[in-house]
Parts: structure tokens; C-alpha cells; sequence
């Protein structure tokens, strides 16, 4: 099935436009949903609005839209006035500034879309993908669209070019008001963490390689029941203790020890080379990566000094 567009705009900047076609990126693949029903009949059951001041069902045909400018005080806007809105929406996505391809956080990354050449617009279009593929850039700008204006950007996709809707700063919660607490960590620990990571670690992200576990399980203890078998309720696994203390060297390496696959990505380079030692003994490995520090420690204080001391104690 062919992809269908969304919208036409055209991406300016300069006195460059370039007409583009717009495409939904993702769609939403929602969890089993369960539908409610008369407890009696089996029947489905239908939502209705109720006035709140006359108690009364009100059909669609007496709805209207309004927007509360004061408390419980509403202006209300007709379906025409309501098109004039969208259609005062720009056509254009306005580039303002072009930046290194990592310079925006994911944190601020919204909904994503396709962005493919329109009528005339291929030469452009592979233009401006190319620039930004070869410069190692993506854009900034902005678009209006359905009654907000976005911040977006434009980046290059494996295929094509990628407008990917941003959120404003107001719109991202503060992780400082969490107050995460700082704790120092130890060499030691340090080099068995970074281990379990180079033991864990792949060359990227296959999204095909992943399903939803959760919403497959569901969907299994649905068939048995449409089968007519009992539904087995799982086991709920009891959450961890908040307080509990844990010997955090004792549990890294029961990590690492626990977990000996080696990804086929990890056959060259450094990886190759640590391979050939072989991983029997992980734990020690990291261990040794902390012991020049102590070695360089004993090496301060001369050996003849250290004589004298011992002839006193006899």
C-alpha cells in the first residue's frame, strides 16, 4: 500500500524552497485493549456526554467548541471558524540555523516524520540531504502546524530527510528537582562496571529484533481463554527492598560471571585482542585494571627506609 501525505509545505531557507510532502513516521501500536460490557447481556456499552448543568445527554449535533478565557466563562467558535484557524497555519518550514548532528538532546525529541520531494522539488531536496550528510549537520526550524508552532529538525535519514518535532523547554521537566544523590566511586568498581558493559555492549540498535514481550503474553492467555482453558495468573515479582544493602563488588562480578556471551560484532579491535586471553577469570581482569594505583602508592616510600623500622621492632 502506498504511503499517503499528509500534508504539501515547502521547506525554505535563504531564497531556497524546496516543495516537500509530509508523512507520518510512526503509528501507534496500542496495548490489547478490552472493550466494556453490560454485565448481564454481554452487550457493548456507549459513552455519552451529560450536560453539567441540566443533567440532560446532549447529541453531537448540539456540541460546539469553546475555549475558557475566565473561570466557567467560554467564547465559542463555529466548525468554519475553527477551518480558518488551520488554515491560517504557515505552509513553510523556515530553516533558521544549521548545527552538528548530536547538538540536540533526544530528551527534546517529540514526533517524528518523513519528509519526501514533491512535484520539482527531487534536485533540491537531494541538494540539501547531501549538504547536510556530507557537512555531518542537521537544521533548525520552525513549523506551524494544527494551531502550534513546532520547533523542528531536519536531519538525514538512511533514505531520505527526517522532520522531527521538538518539545520547548517548558515542556521537559527539570531532572535537578530530583535531587539525585552523588556517591563516590572506587577504582575498583569502576573497572568492573565498564567490563560488564564491554561484555553486554553491540554495534547498535536493531529495533526488528525486538517485540513486545508483554503484549504477546496477553494475547496468549486470551486464546486460552477463547479456548475455554483457565487463565494462569503470573507470579508477581516482589520490588526490592529501597534500603536494602547490597555488596556492590560481590554483585559485579557475580554479573560478569553470570553473563559470558560475547557479541559477533566484538571480533576485531580491542575486543579480538581480549579474546585471545580468554574470559575465564573476568573479575580478576578488572581487578588488576585498579592495581597500578596501588602498586604506584607502595612505590613511594624508599625500600632501604623501610629496614630500620623492622630491626627496632625485634
Amino acid at each position: 500500500m502506498a504511503a499517503r501525505s499528509i500534508a504539501s509545505l515547502s521547506i525554505s531557507f535563504g531564497l531556497v524552497s524546496i516543495p516537500v510532502k509530509v508523512y507520518s513516521a510512526t503509528e501507534s501500536k496500542s496495548a490489547v485493549g478490552f472493550n466494556l460490557l453490560h454485565k448481564g447481556c454481554g452487550s457493548r456499552l456507549r459513552q455519552q456526554y451529560i450536560c453539567l448543568k441540566e443533567g440532560v445527554v446532549v447529541d453531537r449535533a448540539d456540541m460546539v467548541k469553546g475555549y475558557e478565557f475566565e473561570k466557567d466563562r467560554y467564547v465559542t467558535f463555529t466548525p468554519e471558524e475553527l477551518d480558518a484557524l488551520e488554515e491560517a497555519a504557515q505552509q513553510t518550514i523556515d530553516i533558521i540555523a544549521f548545527m552538528p548532528i548530536g547538538a540536540i538532546d533526544p530528551i527534546y525529541y517529540d514526533k517524528a516524520y518523513y519528509l519526501g520531494p514533491d512535484k520539482r522539488g527531487g534536485k533540491p531536496y537531494n541538494l540539501l540531504a547531501e549538504a547536510m550528510r556530507e557537512s555531518g549537520t542537521c537544521a533548525l526550524a520552525k513549523w506551524s502546524w494544527k494551531g502550534k508552532q513546532y520547533m523542528v529538525q531536519i536531519r538525514v535519514g538512511e533514505d531520505g530527510l527526517i522532520l522531527q518535532q521538538l518539545l520547548y523547554a517548558d515542556e521537559v521537566r527539570s531532572m535537578a528537582d530530583l535531587h539525585v544523590e552523588r556517591a563516590d566511586v572506587q577504582p575498583a568498581e569502576l573497572a568492573l562496571a565498564q567490563q560488564l558493559i564491554e561484555q553486554n555492549s553491540v554495534e547498535g540498535y536493531d529495533a526488528a529484533a525486538y517485540v513486545d514481550e508483554e503484549k504477546q503474553r496477553i494475547l496468549e492467555q486470551i486464546d486460552k481463554k477463547i479456548a475455554g482453558k483457565k487463565i494462569t495468573v503470573a507470579a508477581e515479582t516482589p520490588a526490592p527492598a529501597g534500603g536494602e544493602v547490597i555488596d556492590l563488588m560481590e554483585a559485579l562480578r557475580k554479573s560478569i560471571g553470570a553473563n559470558k556471551r560475547q557479541p559477533a560484532a566484538r571480533s576485531t579491535g580491542k575486543a579480538a585482542k581480549a579474546g585471545q586471553a580468554g574470559p575465564a577469570e573476568p573479575a580478576e581482569a578488572a581487578e588488576k585494571a585498579a592495581a597500578p594505583r596501588k602498586t604506584a602508592k607502595r612505590a613511594v616510600a624508599p625500600a632501604p627506609a623501610a629496614a630500620p623500622k623492622r630491626a627496632a621492632r625485634r
